[in-house]
């Protein structure tokens, strides 16, 4: 008698398992080997969500950045160019548990935003409140043709 046992097929374990070995596949090397500020930008590990809107009068960049200290947050408008960076420590202070799986994204994270021409550098502000970053970006005063008299000789 030939007994046959059948297994019941379940599609998210199947994209569970493509999902880990494409993380494994494309996994980044050992990120404490290197601490320098060059390699702050090669090596960020997550990259926080953002909305970004733009109203008459200025630029609004939004960031999910929960569980992120506002002491680890830099915000730099540079050339243009708007970088926000930091990074989110995992804190295992609770030695009693074992971890089985953790899916949360932790290190160091780096965006950075083109902005258009029309902004003010020097009016940047940068709010930080229930873990949601809001950096406002004013536009700059556009300059209006000016008409200019012609001179008969």
């Amino acid at each position: 008698m030939n007994m046959t046992m059948l297994t019941k097929w379940d599609p998210l374990n199947e994209l569970e398992g493509l999902s880990n070995r494409l993380n494994h596949f494309f996994a980044q090397p050992d990120q404490a080997a290197s601490k320098s500020d060059t390699d702050w930008y090669a090596t960020a590990e997550w990259a926080p969500r953002v909305d970004i809107a733009e109203s008459d009068h200025n630029y609004t960049i939004e960031a999910e950045l929960p569980r992120v200290d506002k002491d680890k947050i830099q915000v730099q408008l540079d050339d243009g160019v708007l970088t926000i960076s930091g990074e989110r420590e995992f804190k295992n202070e609770d030695k009693s548990k074992t971890y089985h799986r953790v899916e949360r994204s932790y290190g160091r994270f780096v965006r950075s935003f083109n902005l258009p021409d029309d902004v003010d550098n020097d009016q940047v502000k940068a709010e930080f409140k229930e873990g949601i970053l809001t950096v406002v970006v004013q536009k700059a005063e556009s300059k209006k043709p000016r008409q200019i008299d012609i001179q008969v000789k």
